[in-house]
């Protein structure tokens, strides 16, 4: 081998590692998101088994029991207006539409 061959076999394998490099970083954020998801996923899977727990607790009930559980599901940052049902509410932002029916008598 001379010295152009050896080179051109050394920036190939250069180029390899680049492309290689790459590749890894990319599945890195794929795996940053995941991560994120299943984070979220559990938290909210919490809140609705504390919220399905105290539910049995309760074991009857009320007339309200439809306004209670809207503004439960509400609190716990989810849209129930008729735009946006079951959507996370982005930072918790108050939605107008989701208020509105809050306030209904």
């Amino acid at each position: 081998m001379d010295k152009k061959e050896i080179f051109d076999a050394l920036d190939d394998f250069s180029q390899n590692l680049l492309t290689t490099l790459a590749e890894v970083d990319a599945i890195k954020k794929h795996l940053q998101g995941v991560i994120d998801e299943n984070t979220t996923l559990r938290l909210e899977n919490s809140k609705l088994r504390e919220r399905l727990e105290k539910e049995d607790k309760t074991g009857h009930k009320t007339s309200n029991f439809g306004k209670e559980n809207l503004e439960n599901i509400y609190e716990d940052g989810f849209h129930i207006c008729t735009f946006s049902y079951g959507q996370r509410r982005d930072n918790d932002e108050p939605c107008m539409f989701c208020v509105e029916l809050l306030n209904r008598d």
